[in-house]
């Protein structure tokens, strides 16, 4: 494969044949090997056959593709990165994957899906939606408690007969063993560039599994990180790339060429990538014109023991009040347990806001890295004006550039100059505003990201702010991205926003809040407590 690249096959030096050499050698694909590699490089010329399986929904064209690409690969036992654009559907082609599997060998190994903590409920959500008929094991204590845990180490074998698909963690492989322990039909790696750094602890957790094919999925344009790009294929197809010092030769003796330097390194690993951009033309007219994503967050330690100590404090002052002021003591320790979601800097007032002490923040990283990367530009809504300096310090840095804040202290006649600079096409990449202030009257098109910070718990205001993307005049695709902090208020809020059909109308109007002072204490109290396994980051 790497002679056939135009690589050496020992890749020790610049990746180009000596001329006394390519006088009497040659190196050719059989036809086997040719028709193998035309269908890694035009994965849309590969025929469905018989792989169905029970999906419950309709894949796009795109989709199908990218699903029977996985399947031709992962029957080769090859290694497959699906590096599709973020909100292209990578999860529901991986799903539709696994039902072909199941279908074609119902008796056959499970499945391990490794991810962030932060994507387990997603995941969930999706299997549910998508593919129900997958028998799924949930190896984290958010969703299985510590006897279940206990249970599957002690017999692993059991697991992994009684499951299509076990979903773990990347802080949870060094803390499962057993998961090591097992041969798995697919280990697919979800956010796989949390295996970026190969001398860290979860990256060598990683590249101890065993399985019959590998696949990663990815957002990020791996191809333009030839560091992370190594490690990545260290896990998908061990050796391909040689050792670390031989691909750093390599990537030496290729800078070293005149022209179309890397070349030989695009030609060895492109077979085993797909990776669609929104902005194809094959691609966006089969699009919808708007996704929403949960983009559940998990606590930081601080976040959960302010939030803690608040749920109780909550519990002793209210059963000693009623009327008004109960409704009013409530209502102030909803607005606190928001703030304390959002970052617990905000509650204190000390003015910290350090990142680390904030899920959101940190799914906003992740979030945000991939938008900075392709170089697109988002709009971040939070119901707080105090929130909104922070939340752009913090982009600046991700960016690497300035970007836009507008609030309610903004004024007026300054906001067209603001709305008119970040339209421009080398404008701002982002824009945060509060929800009040940003939500009406705006035309902010430039963004094909929305993200909200915080959630307003009304879906009438907060469909209201996602429309300053989502309008006339916008020619992209745009992504939502609706935070939720696990385990806390905020999940099941939005749980009942989901079930609205059985909820009074007065939620859809005045807000969960007027239905929340309404409730009991029991009722209240068990809203508003906290699910410390739900919330690990």
């Amino acid at each position: 494969m790497r002679l056939l690249a135009g690589a050496p096959a020992d890749l020790s030096d610049d990746g180009s044949v000596g001329s006394d050499e390519r006088e009497w050698s040659f190196v050719g694909a059989g036809t086997w090997l040719s028709d193998v590699l035309s269908n890694l490089r035009d994965p849309e010329g590969l025929a469905p056959g018989a792989i169905r399986g029970d999906f419950r929904g309709t894949l796009r064209p795109y989709q199908e593709i990218g699903r029977n690409w996985l399947w031709f690969l992962s029957n080769l036992g090859l290694g497959a990165c699906l590096a599709d654009d973020m909100g292209l559907g990578k999860t529901i082609q991986v799903l539709a994957l696994l039902l072909a599997l199941k279908e074609h060998d119902p008796s056959g190994n499970a499945s391990l899906l490794v991810l962030p903590a932060t994507l387990l409920a997603n995941w969930k959500a999706e299997i549910a939606h998508f593919a129900p008929t997958l028998e799924a094991c949930f190896v984290h204590p958010s969703e299985s408690d510590r006897s279940t845990l206990a249970a599957m180490a002690e017999d692993p074998v059991k697991v992994a007969a009684g499951a299509d698909i076990v979903l773990t963690t990347y802080g949870m492989l060094s803390r499962q063993a057993w998961l090591r322990d097992v041969r798995w039909r697919l280990v697919i790696l979800d956010e796989a560039q949390a295996i970026k750094n190969p001398s860290t602890r979860q990256t060598k957790s990683v590249k101890q599994l065993d399985a019959d094919a590998r696949i990663a999925l990815t957002g990020t344009p791996i191809e333009n990180r030839l560091s992370d790009l190594w490690s990545l294929f260290d896990f998908l197809s061990p050796g391909l790339l040689g050792s670390a010092a031989k691909f750093k030769e390599f990537i030496k003796g290729m800078e070293a060429r005149e022209q179309d330097r890397y070349a030989p390194l695009r030609t060895l690993v492109r077979p085993y990538i797909l990776r669609r951009l929104k902005t194809d033309k094959s691609i966006i007219a089969d699009l919808p014109d708007k996704t929403e994503v949960k983009a559940f967050c998990g606590l930081s330690k601080k976040q959960a023991t302010v939030y803690a100590r608040s749920v109780d404090e909550l519990a002793t002052a209210i059963r000693v009040l009623d009327g008004m002021k109960r409704r009013g003591l409530v209502l102030a320790y909803l607005m606190r347990f928001k703030q304390i979601c959002n970052h617990p800097s905000q509650l204190l007032g000390d003015g910290g806001y350090e990142p680390a002490e904030s899920g959101k923040f940190h799914r906003l990283k992740e979030i945000c890295e991939e938008i900075a990367s392709r170089q697109e530009k988002v709009l971040v809504f939070t119901q707080f004006r105090e929130m909104t300096e922070p939340i752009a310090s913090f982009l600046g840095e991700l960016f690497g550039r300035e970007g836009l804040v507008l609030h309610g202290g903004t004024a007026v006649k300054k906001r067209k100059a603001l709305i008119d600079l970040f339209q421009q096409e080398d404008g701002p990449p982002f824009f945060v505003l509060s929800l009040k202030a940003g939500g009406t009257g705006l035309n902010l098109t430039a963004a094909s990201h929305v993200i909200h910070f915080d959630r307003w718990w009304n879906p009438a205001v907060e469909n209201q702010a996602t429309d300053r993307a989502f309008r006339i005049g916008q020619h992209r695709n745009v992504v939502v991205h609706k935070f939720i902090c696990r385990g806390t208020i905020e999940e099941k809020i939005d749980a009942l926003i989901d079930e609205k059909t059985n909820l009074a109308d007065d939620l859809l109007t005045a807000g969960a809040e007027a239905m929340l002072t309404e409730m009991s204490d029991d009722e209240l109290l068990k809203i508003v407590a906290l699910d410390i396994d739900q919330t690990e980051l």
